[in-house]
């Protein structure tokens, strides 16, 4: 009887080698006695870039509060007064034309703010704390010119001697002013920096995500995985060797379902005595 033969189905992977590291790590510590080359340094060159594009804008949009002034001369609505020459009274007691003026240089405050974030969005969708500071302080400047420039192309603020020149009983324009200066000053830089944040949030470039690399090996193993693993993770054992059929008329060639016991031997050789 011929005994099967089978393979020991361990199956040992090689030892994993210690991780190397990639040649383009940020974090890899640079080669010894190596120097960054002076005025070569990239991020050095960003950081001016955007302190000039700052500076530009602030700049830009302390120009650009010449125009929110004239446009809250000549919108904003006139306070009517009287004069009896002995005081000078609102024509109007009921009016609501002092606050309209405020009114009036917030909502274009905000109006200018939009459209200032808009622009500087559109000329550096990658943003940056220089564009935002510049974005901001070029909008509190702007802000305080209009408010001086509508102050100063205004009617006069020396209301009595107006009084005098014009005369008993004539109506006259009270000087244009701001009675709530903190928020109307303020209104531009707020919606700006709030705006642009929202579109770079919205619509700004992402960082790229990082590249996984294969681990050491992987790249040499089949499609079931890698030293012989299968999708499951777990190893195949090799396949036994084929059992060697005996040859007919040996003493493994008897019938199925029939053990020969030495019993059977005795029993056959009395039974053909008899016969």
């Amino acid at each position: 009887m011929i005994a099967a033969a089978w393979h020991d189905g361990t199956v040992t992977a090689p030892l994993t080698p210690p991780h190397q590291p990639q040649p383009n790590d940020p974090w890899q510590a640079p080669p010894s006695g190596s120097h960054v080359l002076p005025g070569k340094d990239p991020d050095a060159q960003e950081r001016r870039t955007e302190l000039r594009q700052g500076a530009l804008i602030a700049a830009v949009l302390t120009v650009a509060g010449v125009a929110l002034g004239l446009l809250w001369l000549w919108l904003a609505p006139r306070v009517p007064l009287v004069s009896d020459d002995a005081a000078v009274f609102l024509e109007n007691s009921e009016g609501e034309e002092a606050i309209g003026a405020d009114g009036t240089f917030v909502l274009l405050a905000l109006a200018f703010g939009l459209v200032s974030a808009v622009a500087v969005f559109l000329l550096r969708r990658r943003g940056g704390i220089p564009l935002v500071v510049g974005l901001a302080l070029g909008g509190l400047l702007g802000s305080l010119l209009a408010w001086g420039l509508g102050i100063w192309l205004g009617p006069t603020s020396d209301v009595v001697a107006h009084a005098k020149e014009v005369g008993k009983g004539v109506t006259f324009d009270a000087p244009l002013e701001l009675h709530a200066v903190g928020a109307a000053v303020l209104a531009w830089p707020i919606a700006a920096m709030i705006v642009h944040l929202g579109l770079t949030a919205l619509f700004g470039p992402r960082d790229p995500e990082p590249e996984w690399g294969f681990p050491y090996g992987a790249q040499d193993a089949g499609p079931g995985g890698a030293y012989g693993q299968t999708s499951g993770g777990a190893a195949e054992s090799p396949a036994p060797d084929p059992v060697e059929s005996p040859a007919p008329g040996s003493a493994g060639s008897q019938a199925p379902g029939r053990a020969e016991g030495p019993e059977d031997g005795p029993a056959d050789g009395a039974g053909r005595g008899r016969a």
